[in-house]
């Protein structure tokens, strides 16, 4: 089933006040997201009253009755008697009975009947009390909480439909059982306990608010000056129309409410109610059957226009009761009352819907707490304004998946001001930042206007210089040259800024050279090239080691060239011949001291032997 209520994101403006009202704690809140958990919603309808961005919405059924009663003409409407509370602008119940039957509606009937009967059932379950305390089970936000929250009760619902199930299987029975029949009530989840019967025996097809069925008659232009009087279809009920209002069910059987002899603790309200819940399963004390009611009765439910008075309301129903009572004819309700009472009024409840969690262990609690900042004891005790009882409760939820910490107000307090701490902290290195980039944007600036200026005196010298120059990138794009190169390789008409930024390779045919110098650790290379019937000396040198490299040019065929290269090898020859001749003389002049000492060694040896021997 898609899910009765949901968040309108775009709408929705994180005030938590939806979580903060919340019984079952069934609205998560993840990276400022809003997600009600379907699994856990009771279907109150609590949120949708305290949201005033109006960002909670209800599934409409509007549009599938339209659509029902375009089709049918046998259908039904099952009104809550509570609609005098919310029709206080209409002067008489006849008016708006006649208002039903223009929309299309075959038949208008109170499921005020139906309380009768169900307040008949009470009466004999009390009546036939054999030490078993029940819970009333007639409001469906009620046995929804205790489904999912608190299934060991779920043996103290009194196992009884609720009123309008009651009156929807008298109609089946008056009309037959495929009739069509429309609940019109202030009750929200009613809504789901009426997709939930519908998969089971259809006993109630579609359920509309009063807020739906006043929209209903705005788009049909029905008002009460343009319809007859009509009245209710029978069966008429007795005191079941007090039914809506705290008490009324017992009031309808006249059942004993004194406080030294009653056994009914009755109470209303989203607060009230939890709380008695809770006490009744802690307190064997409590012997009291519960008469429940989750919102403040049913003329407070949140099907009911928003701004109605509680008091008024209640004014509203009883004079309502009391103007229907002075035609009521007894004898002829008694006998329906004996006619419909053999029907099968009993119900089961849902015991596969537990949604209680096991708290895990107090480490793991106390490590989610310190995470929110909370470790003295003041702090746990917490504010409730997450919605949660206390901090721990809350914790158990972060724990489960059901919360999120930004759902605790402190907490996202402390990292705002966190944050803000940091913000002003980035803003200032922001501020140092721009500052040192504006002082950096300076320098660049000089420096580029420095790069601009050199550039521009290599670009004159360049003019200058008789000599084939060419600046290239590693890229081997051209970055500089100058005219004596382009009259060399390339069209004289052009200029040097025509070619810079285009391929040396367009141009000289003998630019591996430049490869080369890139690819070795040498910082120049010389090479001489024959092209075109001419000998070209060029020798390529680094300027930026591994990004740009120059090269000097000279054709060899050129005079006054090939005088300088002549005198420069004749230089060279010279400088070679003269480091030969050194190196001879040197030898030479090794080679004949080493042969004169030979020669002393000899005479200074015979000398010797003549002083030995006179006669030798």
């Amino acid at each position: 089933m898609p899910p009765l209520i949901s968040i309108d994101k775009d709408k929705c403006k994180l005030c938590y006040s939806c979580v903060r009202t919340c019984p079952a704690k069934a609205i998560r809140v993840q990276n400022g997201v809003f997600d009600i958990l379907e699994d856990l919603c009771i279907n109150c309808g609590s949120c949708t009253t305290v949201c005033f961005q109006n960002a909670i919405i209800v599934k409409s059924a509007k549009e599938s009755v339209k659509e029902l009663l375009k089709k049918r003409k046998d259908v039904i409407a099952i009104v809550a008697p509570s609609i005098s509370g919310e029709f206080s602008d209409i002067t008489d119940y006849r008016s708006f009975v006649g208002m039903f039957k223009s929309l299309g509606f075959a038949h208008v009937n109170e499921i005020s009947f139906g309380a009768d009967l169900v307040a008949l059932q009470y009466l004999k379950l009390l009546q036939n009390f054999k030490g078993k305390y029940y819970i009333s089970s007639y409001c469906p936000a009620v046995i929804y909480y205790i489904e999912k929250y608190y299934p060991e009760l779920i043996n103290n619902l009194a196992p009884i439909v609720t009123p309008a199930v009651a009156t929807a299987k008298v109609l089946h029975k008056i009309h037959g059982y495929g009739v069509p029949i429309v609940l019109i009530t202030p009750c929200f989840a009613a809504k789901r306990e009426s997709d939930i019967n519908r998969q089971r025996d259809s006993v109630i097809n579609y359920v509309l608010s009063f807020q739906e069925i006043r929209e209903m008659f705005a788009e049909a232009n029905i008002t009460e000056n343009s319809v007859s009087y009509s009245e209710f279809d029978p069966p008429i009920a007795y005191k079941g129309s007090l039914f809506p209002i705290s008490r009324g069910i017992l009031q309808a059987v006249d059942i004993n409410e004194d406080l030294l002899t009653g056994r009914i603790l009755c109470t209303t309200g989203r607060d009230n109610f939890i709380s008695v819940i809770q006490e009744f399963k802690a307190h064997v004390e409590i012997k009291q059957h519960l008469d429940l009611l989750y919102c403040d009765g049913c003329i407070m439910g949140p099907g009911m226009s928003k701004g109605g008075g509680k008091y008024l309301r209640r004014s509203l129903v009883i004079n309502y009761v009391e103007k229907r009572l002075k035609n009521f004819v007894r004898e002829q309700w008694e006998s329906e009352i004996k006619e419909y009472s053999a029907l099968d009024l009993s119900r089961t409840f849902n015991t596969n819907d537990n949604q209680k969690t096991v708290s895990p262990d107090e480490n793991v609690i106390k490590s989610i707490l310190h995470k929110l900042g909370k470790s003295t004891k003041e702090e746990i005790i917490g504010c409730s304004a997450c919605g949660y009882e206390n901090c721990k409760e809350f914790a158990k939820f972060i724990y489960f998946g059901y919360a999120s910490p930004e759902m605790c107000r402190q907490y996202v307090y402390e990292k705002m001001r966190t944050s803000v701490e940091k913000l002003a902290f980035t803003n200032e290195e922001l501020s140092n930042t721009k500052a040192k980039l504006i002082a950096s944007e300076q320098k660049a600036r000089a420096e580029e206007a420095m790069a601009e200026e050199v550039s521009d005196s290599l670009r004159s010298m360049l003019k200058k210089i008789p000599l084939s120059i060419v600046m290239v990138d590693k890229n081997m794009k051209i970055i500089q040259t100058n005219q004596p190169f382009i009259n060399m390789f390339a069209d004289k008409r052009l200029s040097p800024e025509d070619i810079i930024g285009r391929s040396i390779t367009d141009y000289l045919p003998f630019c591996k050279l430049f490869e080369n110098l890139f690819s070795s650790e040498t910082d120049s290379l010389k090479r001489y090239y024959e092209y075109n019937d001419k000998i070209y000396s060029i020798n390529v040198f680094n300027i930026q080691k591994d990004e740009i490299a120059g090269a000097i040019i000279n054709d060899m065929s050129n005079p006054e060239i090939l005088k300088t290269e002549v005198i420069e090898k004749a230089q060279n020859i010279i400088k070679e011949n003269m480091e030969t001749v050194q190196q001879v003389a040197y030898l030479l002049g090794e080679s004949t001291a080493k042969t004169e000492q030979m020669l002393h060694s000899i005479i200074r040896s015979h000398e010797l032997g003549s002083k030995k021997d006179p006669n030798g």
